[in-house]
């Protein structure tokens, strides 16, 4: 698929790491020099100098956390995952959390958040009184167990 970017702060366009990745590094687009610290517990909005179009309404862009963050500095979104919907042109501003013991901080040009595409489908929604009958029925979260 083509995606038109428009890019703002000085920010250069993501690329695909390997052949084989489903997503692209958004980097910070803070000021040069500029640092911003994340305590344990505090959230922050933080610009990539990116907007983007793409070539078609069935697409979504969307905003994950990097693992690597997650798991050793406890660096997460702060809504859990980012919907950049197709037609949306703003800049794109990654929402981040610290969730670890110690502070964080975040640079120019730092890795915070991958972005990748998804086809969507939407939904026409049909008002019922009853559904069809499955093998799980109406089983909550946990109803399987751990093991």
């Amino acid at each position: 698929m083509k995606v038109k970017l428009k890019l703002t702060r000085g920010m250069s366009a993501p690329e695909y790491a390997t052949p084989g990745s489903a997503a692209v590094d958004l980097r910070a687009a803070l000021e040069e020099g500029e640092l911003l610290t994340l305590l344990p517990g505090e959230r922050a909005l933080v610009p990539t100098g990116l907007a983007i179009s793409p070539e078609s309404s069935g697409f979504v862009a969307v905003i994950a956390a990097r693992s690597g963050l997650g798991v050793k500095k406890g660096i997460s979104l702060s809504n859990g995952i980012g919907v950049i919907d197709s037609d949306y042109r703003g800049e794109i501003s990654v929402g981040l959390i610290n969730h670890g013991q110690e502070p964080f901080e975040v640079r120019r040009g730092d890795r915070i958040a991958q972005m990748m595409f998804l086809p969507v489908e939407t939904a026409e929604f049909i008002v019922t009184d009853t559904l069809d009958e499955t093998e799980r029925g109406s089983g909550g979260f946990g109803h399987t167990g751990v093991k």
